[in-house]
């Protein structure tokens, strides 16, 4: 495995769940529900923190399954991870 900083992959994998959050919230929007109650600042708030959530989940996860050989393959576990748990999140809404 590759040497890398931990705190340098903490904040690309957080950037990259913040990303995905407010992407996801642009592409999909607001549920109606979400609309009714909470407005649309409250709604990109907490799309961007499920994408975090998921980001990590989906790091945690691509390094167990053995993508960790190289660091992009941990990112882009991170970027699978968030878009899933996002997916998932507005299945359950």
């Amino acid at each position: 495995m590759l040497a890398f900083d931990p705190l340098l992959s903490f904040l690309i994998v957080l950037v990259i769940g913040i990303a995905a959050g407010l992407i996801y919230d642009r592409v999909a929007g607001p549920g109606w529900l979400g609309r009714q109650i909470a407005g649309s600042r409250r709604g990109l708030v907490t799309s961007a923190l499920v994408g975090i959530a998921g980001a990590f989940i989906g790091f945690h996860i691509a390094g167990l399954v053995g993508l960790g050989m190289s660091v992009l393959g941990l990112y882009i576990g991170a970027a699978v991870g968030a878009a899933l748990v996002l997916w998932l999140w507005r299945l359950m809404r």
